[in-house]
């Protein structure tokens, strides 16, 4: 009999839930998200980085910790700063998993 791989059948959620990995693996996701949106909102707006950061009331390295998708790093206060400097709000939920 032929002996079956143990992650054939399940999902990629599953394998990384199991390695340890699932909740950074999101995080970093869910950031490339947030930082690509801000991204496309700062170009339709023509803002450049210095501008956008004066309308954060924050300096321009930290915008570009914001912008950089591989930090995952981000307050709540500073994604709502930022929304509004770009004429947008901010909506976070919980889901079910």
């Amino acid at each position: 009999m032929e002996e079956k791989h143990p992650h054939i059948g399940s999902s990629f959620d599953d394998f990384l839930a199991e390695e340890g990995m699932l909740e950074r693996v999101n995080a970093r996701a869910l950031k490339r998200v947030i930082a690509w949106q801000l991204s496309q909102a700062m170009e339709a707006k023509e803002l450049t980085k210095t501008e956008m950061a004066e309308r954060m009331g924050t300096s321009r390295t930290s915008l570009d910790r914001l912008l950089d998708s591989s930090n995952a790093s981000v307050t709540l206060l500073t994604l709502e700063r930022a929304a509004i400097a770009v004429g947008k709000r901010l909506r976070i939920e919980l889901v079910d998993g």
